[in-house]
């Protein structure tokens, strides 16, 4: 080989080392919902969440929303929990009515039913009076908990209350006409719509069917006293928090159910010297090992009431 080869050789080696190499190439999240609104009852739609706990892989997509026909647009119950689900939301509702949402509703202060909000801020929003002190108080914190939960799922969200207090009995919003029931049990402040047109029942969380209540600030005995009330309204139907569309009255029965196997179980805990740990491991009868966030909800039960039933139970001697 020449000199003169060997040169352009060499040249054209460390030309190629030089040369920046492609980077690697990563999927990332697609962070879309794909929301689908389906016909529940005449007039009536709802988006069924998954019946899971709170992960990146559902990005908190585990309410119940409910689109009802008003007057001059849809009425939402719920608006899901972030800024990019109601988005969503609102541009699929179009293919139902083209003049989108005309009012929205919100059951109650956990940030998975009302982190919408801000999307729909130029419609009224209507919460009861409690519930809206209480979306003040504690948005924040709640906020905090789902960024740290669901990551960029939760892009620019904040927590916006309802605008206007709703009142309750009778009720007409856009045209429509409710039984706005204000109870409690699953929080403070829980309420419940009876839709006058179709009979269907909008329970909010206090009802779940085949995904295990949610007791994060629940009271055991005033969640019973409400359901006794919603099932004497004996509805055409309930759409509850999470869950499957109830035609039966399924999910008030397995909710209460589900309270006082729970209220059981850490009352003969307590008595029997057990501790938060040692009822970890409690067997769950098979109807409610099966249900969604099991045993995530459970154990999160523990947390949250145990404690009260052991001081209860166990009263300090002095």
């Amino acid at each position: 080989m020449t000199p003169t080869r060997r040169t352009a050789l060499g040249f054209m080696a460390a030309a190629a080392g030089s040369v920046a190499l492609p980077g690697r190439v990563f999927a990332s999240a697609k962070f879309k919902y794909d929301l689908q609104p389906k016909p529940a009852m005449s007039g009536v739609w709802m988006i069924e969440g998954a019946t899971d706990y709170f992960s990146m892989q559902n990005g908190g997509a585990i309410v119940n929303c409910a689109l009802l026909q008003g007057e001059t647009g849809l009425i939402l119950i719920d608006t899901g929990p972030s800024r990019r689900y109601a988005e969503e939301l609102r541009l699929s509702v179009q293919a139902l009515d083209l003049r989108g949402v005309s009012a929205v509703v919100n059951t109650h202060n956990h940030p998975d039913h009302y982190f919408g909000n801000q999307v729909f801020a130029d419609k009224p929003i209507y919460g009861l009076g409690e519930m809206i002190e209480l979306a003040i108080t504690h948005g924040d914190s709640f906020s905090n908990n789902m960024y740290r939960l669901l990551g960029d799922w939760m892009r620019g969200t904040e927590p916006m209350p309802p605008t206007a207090a709703l009142a309750t009995g009778e009720v007409t919003i856009d045209g429509r006409k409710f039984l706005a029931l204000p109870l409690a049990g699953h929080t403070e402040t829980d309420l419940a719509l009876l839709d006058t047109e179709t009979g269907l029942l909008i329970a909010g969380d206090l009802a779940f069917l085949d995904r295990a209540p949610a007791t994060t600030n629940a009271n055991l005995e005033t969640w019973q006293a409400a359901l006794t009330e919603l099932q004497a309204l004996n509805a055409a139907a309930i759409l509850p928090g999470h869950g499957p569309l109830d035609r039966s009255g399924a999910s008030l029965a397995q909710t209460s159910a589900y309270l006082s196997w729970l209220e059981t179980t850490f009352t003969e805990g307590a008595n029997s010297g057990l501790d938060m740990v040692d009822l970890m491991d409690s067997p769950m009868p098979a109807e409610f090992a099966a249900m969604g966030a099991q045993p995530e909800e459970f154990h999160r039960s523990i947390s949250h009431l145990f404690p009260d039933i052991e001081r209860r139970e166990l009263p300090r001697a002095n």
